[in-house]
């Protein structure tokens, strides 16, 4: 596989070191551990495999994977709601490049929104789990990241 190529894969399905290797950059990058090898050592994993995995596997919300993320939803057809949507992209500093919206359906549009976070002060897991907590928000599915 080349180099720069990346692949999308969900939480549950790595196996624990990956996510291990992630949580130590992250106790690194907040100043939680003061090196490596403590990092490792609250984390539960050798320093060699740390170093083996460090530069292959990132949080999406690192800034590695991509720019734009293309996000779909299904909302209910009620006043204000989208408003409420976009309003949960701007907070984290999300910029809506574009917004495509169906007709209601029995009560509720399907809607595409492509956010550039670039600039987001919150990853983009967070942004997520925000978006579906909002009431009137179904379905929410990422659909790309570039």
């Amino acid at each position: 596989m080349d180099k720069g190529k990346f692949l999308l894969i969900h939480i549950d399905v790595l196996p624990e070191v990956f996510i291990k290797v992630v949580e130590a950059k992250t106790l690194l990058k907040e100043g939680k551990a003061t090196s490596v090898s403590d990092a490792v050592k609250k984390v539960g994993i050798s320093r060699s495999t740390f170093y083996k995995y460090s530069d292959y596997v990132f949080a999406l919300g690192d800034g590695v994977i991509g720019k734009k993320a293309t996000v779909s939803m299904n909302l209910d057809h009620h006043s204000g709601l989208l408003s409420k949507v976009l309003d949960c992209i701007a907070y984290n500093n999300g910029n809506i490049m574009t917004i495509s919206q169906s007709s209601p359906i029995d009560q509720m549009a399907n809607v595409t929104i492509t956010i550039d976070i670039s600039e987001m002060t919150n990853s983009f897991t967070t942004l997520s789990n925000d978006l579906k907590k909002i009431e009137g928000v179904h379905k929410f599915s990422l659909l790309g990241i570039e």
